[in-house]
């Protein structure tokens, strides 16, 4: 759309406010509102201003005006708002230079997606995430000096068996059993079918909806590929909508990797391909049907694996879900089929357009537009370098004994790990300055002082357990 038609959409569509939308360093949306007689051709141009200093890793507060310049295709009718308001995502420009900010996640999207095309390899990366999540009824939590604790409940909670319900029916999900039993078990049909039709409704397409592994209200719905820039936008999306359609009902969404223990934790398997001209990269007569270039990016995405993780599984809970035993793709192979390695290869379709690369340790605690670019940054290094992946593993990589899986490398073990082979490997991610070395030791820095320290310096609460009477 161009700026004229979003403002005749508003009209159309009795907006009496415009959401201004954008994506901060660390991933989350942030928004501010303005009425629509503000909202005229020359904001496409001249943007709104706001104060970058207080942006979580943005700007310093001798240096804090800002802009975000709206991008008109992005514009939406919001779906929850009671006043009708149209939401337009936008890109952040410094307001002297009206350069773009390196720090924006989008803006380091839409340069991956250029250098791509100057690199001559392709024109479009086609990313389809499928994001996992929980769907808890209450939650409480809390972190002092002298006291940690978290609470979560959810009627389908295997350990709500004994609870007194008044009635208590009993349907309740084992642990790792919930994929894919029939209501009344799966509690939440309902409002995952309303989720996935608000986000088609709009614009967003969607391929399906289910539960997931584990018990207490796991679930998944899946997002139809798109390319890298959209798809930020709609993973953004995504997770707006589904917090506010559970709020609806009086529950909570989580994207965290890792809420209960001794069950499977959430993912975000992540497909990629390039497509130059309308035809597939990845497609030829390689191995799984896939083409010399699918294979080399494989490569790239094994070599840099361990620093990739820095920013597909950016949290320090990410690497309890890193851990054998749950099906975690922790194990640096690739194969057709076999769901045990970190990259695999669908097989449903024999069609050369379907053939792609599945990337399953990303998680959805990740900052999309950033997780999508590194990652196919990673692909492009591979097939720059021709990087040689290897041969496939096509048995269960679980099945090895001792001796043979000591040989495979694997997933970082902490997010601690994981930022330090960043800072050791992320050449890669500077080509075409789409990352910058301000962005890598911005991350670093934040994520270390502001998520890694305070973790690891707070006792735990199972220390008590195994150390009080020591």
């Amino acid at each position: 759309m161009t700026p004229k038609e979003v403002i005749a959409m508003a009209k159309e569509n009795n907006a009496k406010v415009v959401d201004i939308r954008y994506m901060d360093f660390i991933g989350t949306w942030q928004h501010f509102s303005v009425p629509v007689s503000e909202f005229t051709e020359a904001a496409f141009e001249d943007g709104f201003g706001f104060d970058g200093s207080s942006m979580r890793a943005w700007q310093a507060i001798n240096n804090s005006d800002m802009i975000v310049i709206p991008e008109p295709e992005t514009a939406r009718m919001d779906p929850f708002f009671k006043v009708p308001t149209l939401a337009v995502i936008g890109n952040i420009h410094d307001p002297i230079t009206s350069e773009s900010y390196s720090r924006d996640p989008r803006g380091i999207a839409k340069k991956t997606e250029q250098y791509l095309k100057t690199t001559g390899l392709g024109d479009t990366i086609f990313v389809g995430p499928e994001p996992e999540f929980f769907i808890f009824s209450n939650i409480r939590y809390a972190s002092e000096p002298h006291a940690a604790f978290f609470e979560i409940d959810s009627p389908e909670g295997h350990w709500n068996t004994g609870t007194d319900e008044m009635p208590n029916l009993g349907y309740k999900i084992k642990p790792k059993h919930g994929y894919f039993p029939l209501p009344p078990a799966d509690q939440y049909q309902d409002m995952r079918t309303e989720m996935m039709l608000t986000l088609e409704n709009l614009g967003i397409a969607m391929e399906c909806q289910h539960h997931e592994v584990a018990s207490a209200g796991q679930s998944e719905i899946d997002l139809r590929f798109d390319s890298l820039v959209n798809m930020g936008d709609s993973l953004a999306w995504f997770k707006y909508v589904l917090k506010n359609v559970a709020h609806k009902h009086d529950h909570t969404v989580t994207f965290m990797p890792k809420p209960l223990y001794g069950d499977n934790g959430t993912g975000m398997h992540t497909h990629m391909s390039f497509w130059k001209d309308g035809n597939p990269v990845f497609a030829g007569n390689k191995y799984a049907g896939l083409s010399d270039e699918a294979l080399w990016a494989i490569g790239g995405i094994m070599k840099h694996c361990k620093s990739l993780c820095a920013i597909t599984n950016p949290t320090t809970n990410s690497y309890k879900r890193l851990v054998p035993g749950f099906e975690a793709p922790i194990n640096l192979a690739y194969s057709s089929r076999n769901r045990s390695a970190a990259i695999r290869l669908p097989m449903y379709s024999n069609s050369p357009k379907a053939k792609r690369i599945e990337f399953r340790t990303p998680d959805p605690s990740c900052n999309g537009y950033l997780a999508f670019s590194a990652i196919a940054m990673a692909m492009i290094d591979g097939i720059q370098n021709k990087l040689d992946p290897g041969d496939p593993m096509d048995k269960n990589i679980y099945d090895l004994p001792p001796e043979e899986l000591a040989q495979m490398e694997s997933a970082p073990g902490s997010l601690e790990e994981a930022l330090e082979a960043l800072k050791q490997d992320h050449e890669y991610l500077l080509k075409g300055d789409v990352f910058t070395k301000d962005v890598i030791e911005h991350w670093i820095d934040y994520k270390m002082n502001n998520e890694v320290k305070p973790v690891i310096s707070r006792p735990h609460p199972h220390e008590f357990y195994l150390y009080f009477d020591i």
